[in-house]
């Protein structure tokens, strides 16, 4: 089977963390800055979480090695919910 390819553009334009949600920068940004509102600026310097859809999108069809690393962020997460599970039955016992 050949290797997949990323699509260099979106691995230019989006991430993934490590819980496997995929990141991005929002839109509406790049010109007419003096006609959008202050809150609309302020919120575009920051990155944003894709929803799931977009998100599925992005990981389906241009990072295909990314989804690896959404399932590793998965069972990232199981193990730390088991963790904390078990520091708060010992918090438990020990009061």
């Amino acid at each position: 089977m050949p290797k997949m390819k990323t699509h260099s553009g979106a691995k230019k334009r989006f991430g993934v963390t490590r819980t496997g949600k995929v990141t991005g920068r929002p839109a509406h940004k790049r010109h007419r800055m003096t006609s959008k509102s202050k809150r609309m600026k302020m919120e575009g310097r920051s990155t944003l979480i894709l929803s799931e859809m977009d998100a599925k999108v992005i990981l389906d069809n241009f990072l295909p090695y990314e989804r690896a690393k959404k399932r590793k962020g998965r069972q990232f997460l199981k193990k730390q919910q088991q963790r904390n599970a078990k520091a708060a039955a010992k918090t438990k016992e020990a009061a």
